[in-house]
C-alpha cells in the first residue's frame, strides 16, 4: 500500500508518524519501540479478544451540515468571491493580490488600501451575521380561525366541569361557562366536580373525579375552569404577584389527578385574557394577563406528553368590548366585566373553539372573531429604522456572571456600554468571574460583579441603591434562570413548580416595580422556546417562560420598554442542560452559536420589538416530531413546513396505489413471504420485523432487549423515535401508516396486529378461534429454546394424541373417545392444555 508522508503545511513529525499509523493499521509491520524510542511511551495491555462494539446511542446527524444557512459560509459559491473574503477577514494582503490576480507592479500600490480591510472585515461579519438572524427569527400571532357562525360546533355529548372551589370564583364567569355549556345543542349531561386548590389536594381532587366519572356513561371531554377564579384573574390595574402561579398550580393538580383516575377524556382549559390579539384596524393591544399565560405555557407540555388527554386551550376575553387581552392601556382601568356579558355569537365562537375544529387546539375568543395561534418568519425588515441606543449609564444584567449574561456583557463592552453591573447568586465568587471582569475591563467597560438573590426584593433594593447617580441604570437584561431536569407533568412537585417559577418571574418583577419610574432604554426578558411550543419533561419551565412571555406585553400596555426573547439553544450550555442538547439536536433544534445570538438583543432592543423568538429549527426534522402523536397546527404558516407537507403529499400519492399499499421493493419481498404461510408464521414474520426495526431505531445491536409485550415509552421512546420507527415501518410493509402508529399501538405485540390486519387479513377469523387457537399454540412452541427438551417431550405427546383424534372418522372417535382421553388426553380441555403450556414455558 502508498500512504503520502507529506501535505500542505503538514511536513513534520507529526505528518509522518500520522502515516505510520495508517499503514500498520492496515497491515503493515511497524517497530514502534524502534520508532517512539525516548519518547516516553510505555506498553499498554490489551485483551487477548477482539474488541466488541455495541451501540447504545442513536446517531445523531451532522444537522448543521446537511441544511444550508444563509451566509454562514462564503458569499456565494464562486471560489473567487470565497478567496477575496478570506483573505480580508484575515488581514492578508498578498492573499488578496492572487485573489485579484493583480500584475507584480500593481501590487505596491494595493498597500495603501490596507486600511480599508478591517472596514470591509467587519461589514461583512455584519452582513453575515443579519442573514443568519433573519433565519432564526420568528414571532407568534394571531389569524381568523375558519369556523363560522352560521356553521354551529358538535361537540362532546357528556362533559366533566371542574370548578374553582371556596371563595375565589370571580362573579357569575364560572356558572355562565356551565350553564351555557348544559343548554348546548347536543350535549346531553355536565357533571361538576368543585377543586379548592388551597385547602385540597391531588388525592382528595382524584377521590372526587372518580365519583363523578362513575356516575353515569363514559365522560367524553374535562372542562378546566380553574384558571378562573379571582386570584388567577386580577383586576386590570392590578400589578402581577412575583411567582403568582395559583392557576397553573391548580392545573397542574388537575393534570395529575386525571392521570391517577386513568380518565382518557380529553381536557379543555379555558383562561380569561391569558393571550393578547391585536384589535381591528391596527389598534395598539393591551397586556395579557401573566398568570394566566402561564397556563399556557403548562398547557402546551400537557399536550405533548398525552396527547390522548388533550383537548387543547381556549382563552376568553378580559372584557366584553375588548378586542385584545387586557383591553386596555390605562394604569386606572376598572376591572374586568362579566363573562355575563358577552353575546350569542361570541358564546358561538367559544363553543367552535371547544369543538377544536380541523385539529386546532389553541384559540382565542374576541368579540370581533375566533382566532387561531401560529408562528410565523420574521426577517427584519428591509426599511425597518432602527433606534439609537448606547447602552449609556449602567446596564444591569441578572445571570450575569453566567453563560449567557457572560457573553452578552463581552458583546456590550466590545460596542461601547459604559458600565456593566452583573448580578448572581455567587457575585464576584462565582467560577470565572475575576477572569471575566478583567475581559469585559479590557474591552473598555467599567465593571461591577455583585452578589444579589434576585427573588429577594430588598436585596435586590439594595444593590440598586448602590449604583451611582453619574450612571444611572438605563438598560437591563433578565438572563437568570437555569432549565430544571426533566420531570413528566405526572411527576411534577407543585413546591418545584413555584421554586422554578419564581426564579424566573420575581426577578422581572421585582425590576419592573423597582425601576417603573426610570427611563430605562431596555428592558430584556430572556425566556425560551419551551414557553412558545412546550417541551416534553419541562412544564414548570415552560410556564414560568410563557409568563414573562407576556410580561413583557403586559409592560409595553403600561407605556414602558419591554422585549422577550424567547431562544432556542445555545451552544455552549446557559439556556439548556447538557444532557438535553443531544435530544433537541435530534428533534431539530441544534444549538446557536453565541457570538451570532447576542446580535439578536441588539438587534431586538434597536428595533423596540417586544416579542421575538430567537431558534436555529432544522423543520424537516422539527415540525415531524413535535406532531409526530397528533397534527398540530402551530406552525402551519412557515413556509419551510408548507414545502414540507406538500413534498409529502406529492409522494404519498405517486407511491401509493388504489389499495394504499406503496410500489413494490421491501413491501413486495415482505408481502411474498407472508403469502400461504400459516397464521403462526406470518405473526412470527411481522413480529420479528418490528422488533428489528425498533432495535434499529434504539441502536440496540439484536433483538434480544425488545419484549414483545414491553410498552414502547419504557424503552425509551418519544415523537422522534416513533415517527422514525413509522417510517421505517411503512418503508418495509408499504402500508400508509399514521404518524400516530407507536401511541395508538403501545408495544411490539399490539403493533404486530395492527399491521397484520392490513397485510395478511386472517380468513378464517370469521369461522371461528379453532384454527386461531391452534395458530396461538405454533406460535409458543416454535418459541421454545434448545434446552427445554422435557417440555417439548411432552407437548409431542399431547400433541400427537391429537392429531391420532384428527385422523379418525368422527364415528370412531366418538366411540374411542373415552379411552383415548384416559390413556392419551388425561380429559384435558383445551383451556387447562394452554394452561400447562404456559406453565411449561415459563409464560405465566
Amino acid at each position: 500500500m502508498v500512504v503520502g508522508s507529506l501535505r500542505r503545511d503538514q511536513g513534520g513529525a507529526d505528518r509522518f508518524l500520522t502515516s505510520l499509523a495508517e499503514a500498520w493499521v492496515r497491515g503493515v509491520p511497524v517497530e514502534w519501540t524502534r520508532v517512539l524510542a525516548g519518547r516516553g511511551g510505555r506498553v499498554v495491555a490489551l485483551p487477548t479478544y477482539a474488541f466488541q462494539h455495541r451501540r447504545y446511542w442513536l446517531d445523531v446527524p451532522d444537522l448543521l451540515g446537511s441544511v444550508s444557512r444563509p451566509e454562514t459560509v462564503r458569499a456565494s459559491g464562486d471560489d473567487v468571491d470565497a478567496r477575496f473574503w478570506e483573505a480580508v477577514e484575515s488581514n492578508d494582503l498578498e492573499a488578496l493580490a492572487d485573489a485579484l490576480d493583480l500584475a507584480p507592479e500593481r501590487r505596491e500600490t494595493l498597500g495603501s488600501a490596507v486600511p480599508v480591510l478591517p472596514v470591509l472585515a467587519e461589514w461583512r461579519r455584519r452582513r453575515r451575521e443579519s442573514a443568519l438572524l433573519d433565519s432564526w427569527r420568528y414571532t407568534v400571532t394571531w389569524q381568523p380561525a375558519r369556523a363560522t357562525d352560521a356553521v354551529p360546533a358538535p361537540l362532546p355529548s357528556r362533559w366533566l366541569a371542574v370548578l374553582p372551589g371556596g371563595d375565589t370564583v370571580a362573579g357569575d364567569v364560572v356558572p355562565q361557562v356551565v350553564a351555557r355549556l348544559a343548554e348546548r345543542e347536543g350535549v346531553e349531561a355536565v357533571e361538576t366536580v368543585v377543586f379548592d386548590a388551597v385547602n385540597d389536594d391531588r388525592t382528595a381532587l382524584a377521590a372526587r373525579l372518580n365519583e363523578a366519572l362513575e356516575r353515569g356513561p363514559a365522560t367524553e371531554a374535562v372542562l378546566n375552569l380553574l384558571p378562573l377564579a379571582a386570584d388567577g384573574v386580577p383586576a386590570a390595574d392590578e400589578e402581577p404577584a412575583p411567582g403568582a402561579l395559583e392557576a397553573t398550580t391548580a392545573t397542574l393538580l388537575l393534570i395529575q389527578a386525571l392521570a391517577d383516575t386513568e380518565a382518557q377524556a380529553p381536557m379543555w382549559t379555558v383562561t380569561r385574557g391569558a393571550v393578547t390579539v391585536p384589535g381591528p384596524a391596527g389598534a395598539p393591544a393591551g397586556g395579557p394577563v401573566p398568570e394566566q399565560a402561564a397556563v399556557w405555557g403548562l398547557g402546551r407540555v400537557h399536550g405533548l406528553e398525552q396527547p390522548h388527554r388533550w383537548g387543547g386551550l381556549i382563552d376568553l376575553p378580559l372584557s366584553p368590548g375588548s378586542d385584545t387581552g387586557r383591553g386596555t392601556e390605562s394604569d386606572d382601568a376598572p376591572a374586568a366585566a362579566p363573562v355575563a356579558e358577552l353575546d350569542t355569537h361570541t358564546w358561538n365562537r367559544f363553543f367552535a373553539g371547544l369543538a377544536g375544529e380541523e385539529d386546532e387546539d389553541q384559540f382565542a375568543v374576541r368579540a370581533d372573531g375566533l382566532y387561531v395561534r401560529r408562528m410565523i418568519r420574521k426577517p427584519v425588515e428591509a426599511d425597518a429604522v432602527e433606534r439609537a441606543v448606547g447602552f449609556s449609564g449602567t446596564t444591569l444584567i441578572t445571570g450575569g456572571t453566567g453563560a449567557l449574561g457572560a457573553h452578552l456583557a463581552r458583546r456590550l463592552a466590545a460596542t461601547g456600554a459604559e458600565h456593566l453591573l452583573l448580578l448572581s447568586r455567587r457575585g464576584p465568587d462565582a467560577p470565572g468571574a475575576t477572569e471575566l471582569e478583567s475581559e469585559l475591563t479590557a474591552l473598555g467597560a467599567r465593571v461591577t460583579i455583585a452578589a444579589c438573590d434576585i427573588t429577594d426584593r430588598g436585596a435586590l433594593a439594595k444593590v440598586l441603591a448602590d449604583v451611582p447617580e453619574s450612571a444611572p441604570v438605563r438598560a437591563v437584561v433578565h438572563a437568570a434562570g437555569v432549565e430544571p431536569p426533566a420531570v413528566a407533568v405526572e411527576e411534577t412537585d407543585p413546591e418545584a413548580l413555584r421554586e422554578v417559577a419564581e426564579a424566573k418571574t420575581a426577578g422581572a418583577v421585582h425590576l419592573d416595580a423597582l425601576l417603573a419610574d426610570q427611563p430605562l432604554e431596555a428592558f430584556v426578558l430572556f425566556t425560551s422556546g419551551a414557553g412558545v411550543w412546550g417541551d416534553g419533561g419541562h412544564s414548570a419551565y415552560a410556564a414560568a417562560n410563557a409568563y414573562l412571555d407576556a410580561f413583557a406585553e403586559w409592560r409595553r400596555s403600561r407605556g414602558r420598554v419591554a422585549t422577550a426573547i424567547a431562544w432556542g439553544a445555545w451552544a455552549g450550555g446557559g439556556m439548556v442542560h447538557a444532557t438535553e442538547g443531544d435530544r433537541l439536536r435530534r428533534h431539530g433544534v441544534p444549538t446557536m452559536d453565541p457570538e451570532v445570538a447576542v446580535g439578536a438583543v441588539q438587534q431586538a432592543v434597536a428595533h423596540d420589538e417586544t416579542s421575538l423568538v430567537v431558534a436555529d429549527v432544522l423543520w424537516d426534522r422539527f415540525a415531524s416530531a413535535y406532531s409526530a402523536a397528533r397534527r398540530r397546527r402551530l406552525f402551519d404558516e412557515i413556509p419551510d413546513v408548507r414545502e414540507i407537507a406538500a413534498e409529502a403529499a406529492r409522494t404519498a400519492a405517486e407511491g401509493a396505489g388504489a389499495d394504499g399499499r406503496a410500489a413494490a421493493g421491501p413491501a413486495q419481498a415482505l408481502a411474498d413471504r407472508l403469502a400461504g404461510a400459516s397464521r403462526a408464521e406470518q405473526e412470527r414474520t411481522v413480529l420479528q420485523l418490528v422488533r428489528s426495526q425498533v432495535a434499529g431505531v434504539l441502536g440496540h445491536a439484536g433483538t434480544g432487549a425488545i419484549s414483545p409485550g414491553q410498552a414502547f415509552r419504557d424503552l425509551g421512546f418519544d415523537s422522534l423515535t416513533a415517527l422514525e420507527l413509522r417510517n421505517r415501518l411503512k418503508e418495509a410493509t408499504g402500508l400508509a401508516l399514521p404518524a400516530t402508529l407507536v401511541f395508538d399501538h403501545p408495544t411490539p405485540a399490539a403493533l404486530t396486529e395492527r399491521l397484520l390486519t392490513e397485510l395478511a387479513p386472517d380468513p378464517e377469523h370469521a369461522a371461528g378461534q379453532d384454527v386461531r387457537a391452534l395458530d396461538e399454540l405454533e406460535n409458543a412452541v416454535t418459541s421454545l429454546g434448545p434446552g427445554d427438551d422435557a417440555a417439548r417431550s411432552r407437548i409431542t405427546a399431547r400433541l400427537q394424541a391429537l392429531l391420532w383424534r384428527l385422523s379418525d372418522s368422527p364415528a370412531e372417535s366418538a366411540a374411542a373417545d373415552g379411552d383415548r382421553d384416559d390413556a392419551l388426553l388425561g380429559a384435558a380441555s383445551d383451556d387447562e392444555m394452554f394452561d400447562l403450556i404456559d406453565k411449561e414455558l415459563g409464560l405465566n
